[in-house]
Order: C-alpha cells, then sequence, then structure tokens
C-alpha cells in the first residue's frame, strides 16, 4: 500500500524540479515559478496581495488605535477579565460583523464596480442605522472619512474624491465599511480580500486595545488571533452571499457596554 504523506511530498518535489530550469548563460539553475502562479489564488498575484497587507495594517493611520469597540467598559465592569474571555468577547465581535458590516461591504463594491453611486449611498445608510450604540456609529463614520481621505492623498484613484464630496455635504455618512469596499472595487481586488481585511482589523483593533486594558501579553492576543482567523473562510463566505436586506446584528451585551462607555468618568479610550 502506498504511504499518502510519501506520494504528496514526492508531488511537491517534482513541481519544484519543474520549475526549475537552467540559465542560458550561466548554466545555473534557477527558480522560474512566477509570483502570479504562486498567488493567483488571491486574484490578482503578488500586487493584490501587497494591497491587502497595506489596507488591513493595524497602525493604518485612520484613527481606529483610539477605540476599543466597548472593550473597556466590558473590562471595568469585570465582564472580560483574562486571555479566555477576551478571546471569546473578541470571536463575538467578529462574528456580528460576518451578519452585519461585511455584508454591506460585499455590496458596497458591487455598486461600486458599477458606479452605482445612489445604490452606494443607500448600502451606507443601511449600514449606518444598524449601529445602535452612539460610540459604534462615531467610530465607523469616522474611520470611513480618514480612510478616504488618506487614500485619496496617497493613491489618487478615481471616485474617491466623489464619495468624500459626498460625506462632506452629509449626503451619506461614509461609514468604515462601505468606504473600504469602495476602497477595494477601485483597486480592482476581490471582495474575498476587503472582507477578509475587515474581519482581521476588527480583531486586530480589539485585541491591541486589550494590551493596554488587561494583563494580557503580545504572545496571548496573538494567540487569540490565530484561533479566531480559522472561522475566516466561513465568515467571508456567509458576508460574501446574504442579501443585504438579511444584514443584521444581535449583541445586547456589547450594545449596553457601548453605551455605558459614553457616560463613563475614567475613559483611556475615545467615545
Amino acid at each position: 500500500m502506498k504511504n499518502p504523506q510519501k506520494s504528496r511530498r514526492t508531488a511537491n518535489v517534482k513541481t519544484a524540479r519543474q520549475a526549475e530550469q537552467p540559465d542560458a548563460a550561466s548554466g545555473q539553475r534557477v527558480f522560474t515559478s512566477s509570483a502570479s502562479s504562486l498567488f493567483g489564488h488571491m486574484g490578482g498575484g503578488v500586487l493584490s496581495l501587497v494591497r491587502m497587507m497595506q489596507f488591513g495594517d493595524s497602525t493604518l493611520p485612520i484613527g481606529a488605535f483610539a477605540f476599543s469597540n466597548a472593550l473597556e467598559s466590558a473590562v471595568q465592569k469585570g465582564i472580560v477579565r483574562d486571555a479566555q474571555d477576551l478571546q471569546d468577547y473578541t470571536a463575538c465581535a467578529i462574528e456580528q460583523a460576518a451578519t452585519s458590516d461585511a455584508i454591506g461591504l460585499a455590496w458596497a463594491m458591487r455598486y461600486a464596480a458599477q458606479d452605482a453611486w445612489d445604490d452606494l449611498v443607500m448600502v451606507d445608510h443601511e449600514v449606518h442605522c444598524r449601529r445602535l450604540p452612539e460610540e459604534s456609529r462615531l467610530m465607523s463614520v469616522r474611520m470611513g472619512k480618514k480612510l478616504v481621505e488618506m487614500c485619496l492623498s496617497t493613491t489618487g484613484l478615481s471616485g474617491l474624491d466623489i464619495w468624500l464630496g459626498r460625506i462632506n455635504a452629509h449626503e451619506t455618512p461614509g461609514t468604515y465599511p462601505v468606504s473600504l469596499g469602495l476602497l477595494f472595487s477601485r483597486m480592482g481586488l476581490p471582495v474575498q480580500q476587503a472582507l477578509v481585511v475587515h474581519q482581521y482589523g476588527l480583531a486586530a483593533t480589539i485585541l491591541n486595545a486589550a494590551l493596554r486594558l488587561m494583563r494580557v501579553t503580545h504572545l496571548d492576543t496573538q494567540r487569540i488571533l490565530f484561533r479566531l482567523m480559522e472561522n475566516i473562510d466561513r465568515q467571508c463566505a456567509v458576508a460574501s452571499s446574504v442579501p443585504l436586506e438579511r444584514m443584521s446584528t444581535y449583541a445586547p451585551m456589547s450594545e449596553i457596554l457601548g453605551a455605558v462607555h459614553v457616560k463613563a468618568h475614567v475613559r483611556m479610550f475615545m467615545n
């Protein structure tokens, strides 16, 4: 009977050898596998991957570091006390995002690709009105506008000026998910990559806030992030396939904590 693991190793060796071809000048063997063959499944090659990494970076200057997604109140009220509580809290946040903001992001990308600005405004309002806590709405619109302003200055992509004009004219809130969807559509990147950036970014924001609020280490937060991202495929599949009218969220405790944070006497994070 053949050993399946040995067969896979043999196939990998053959593939690697096939990618090596002799250089005509030096006679040395060089690796000729193209970047697109390595990363083609990402939908756009290496540049696509780099763009996803850049705009998914937690240090992106759009103000995410100033918000804790109500984690500060959760810690103050004793609801989140240790690493396991933090993992559960963050898991809840990204699961709720997959059935709410992420769905709006996916639809924003579809309408942005068609230059359907009125439909994009409609999606933006739908996303905004589903955020009940005042702090949550504030975070979304501030980050959304900052993202558009930053990218208009650094990328010069067409359409961003139109969207920023509508935000400044108070025709649309300019929420972060919709602005992110517009950006990725203008870069020609697939919806899956935008959804990954959104979900990963939310988890990273909460976990980075936890480092300033709790007795957890960087190793703890990286361990949590690694575990939570195991569900990213399922979350992206849900977000990209659900009709806009089914966009919803149900996290009453998070909403209460967000409301509590607005009136908190001592705050490290913005409200």
